[in-house]
């Protein structure tokens, strides 16, 4: 006796039919459908775990208008025209350039509330076309 028959006689549809499906985690990341924007219209700000309690911040999908050393040069003295009293992030940074992405912003520590309000405060994106991803 096979298996679907078995099914067929106790029981309305097999296990694999019925079971429900669990929601993917990773689905915020290819979110196309969103206002009608690609994933490449937006902003990614990602935080990565290096080893202990380091982090790294990646920013990747500014608009290659900007010159990235020059964003990286004031974001790590922390120049935001709209911030009262801003301070320096602490951070270092490096462009680095990668094949498929492009060139993508590199920062030490977990930066991702301080990159937001640069690229909000000196209009460089607008907050709608900003992702942030992470713990």
């Amino acid at each position: 006796m096979s298996l679907d028959t078995v099914w067929k006689r106790g029981f309305s549809s097999p296990p694999h039919s019925s079971a429900p499906s669990t929601p993917d985690p990773f689905a915020d990341a290819g979110d196309n459908d969103v206002k009608g924007k690609d994933a490449k219209d937006y902003v990614h700000v990602r935080v990565q775990q290096r080893n202990g309690k380091k982090c790294l911040t990646t920013v990747q999908g500014l608009p290659k208008k900007f010159d990235l050393d020059k964003v990286l040069k004031a974001l790590k003295k922390g120049e935001c025209r709209h911030a009262v009293g801003a301070a320096e992030y602490c951070c270092n940074g490096t462009v680095v350039e990668d094949k498929e992405l492009g060139k993508v912003l590199q920062l030490q520590g977990d930066q991702r509330k301080n990159v937001s309000a640069f690229l909000i405060g000196n209009d460089l994106t607008k907050k709608d076309a900003i992702k942030v991803h992470g713990f």
